[in-house]
């Protein structure tokens, strides 16, 4: 299986303000999060991924602490891709007698994956447990029997 990351969004403070060193290169080719001067993203949290493959399916595991299941969105595209986005908005208040205090955060993320062609589309399964989400791909029954060892006699 082949993984495409989402495109970074470079900003100008990669672009303009510092002088391209390798240190500088590696710091922002990561995947942490960065930002910018007024804390705003330059780029979007990836969330880290497992794939495994058996003689029956592929199995993806994805990483999504703080994400509800309804948060999680997973679709199949055209070509073979899977296509899987999660969006979250929290929102809290708190009010004593002296002050009030509200925070809120969002996230969102995209990961796109190329399926093999093997792949059966109208079997594929999806779950969230634990904020990991288990997406399971089995293998069409033509995959299956190809891959199944056949023993040769010697003459």
């Amino acid at each position: 299986m082949s993984l495409m990351k989402p495109r970074r969004n470079r900003g100008l403070m990669v672009s303009n303000l510092f002088p391209r060193t390798s240190l500088m290169n590696d710091f922002f080719e990561s995947d942490w999060p960065m930002t910018d001067w007024n804390g705003g993203m330059l780029s979007e949290w990836v969330p880290a991924a497992n794939v495994k493959e058996d003689e029956k399916r592929f199995m993806i595991e994805l990483s999504v602490p703080g994400y509800a299941k309804k948060d999680i969105h997973v679709e199949l595209e055209e070509n073979n891709m899977l296509r899987i986005n999660g969006e979250r908005k929290d929102e809290s208040e708190e009010e004593r007698a002296n002050f009030t205090r509200k925070e809120f955060s969002y996230g969102s993320f995209s990961r796109l994956f190329k399926l093999p062609e093997e792949v059966n589309e109208g079997k594929i399964e999806a779950k969230c447990h634990d904020g990991i989400l288990f997406v399971e791909l089995p293998k069409k029954e033509s995959a299956i029997a190809h891959k199944k060892a056949k023993e040769i006699q010697i003459a």
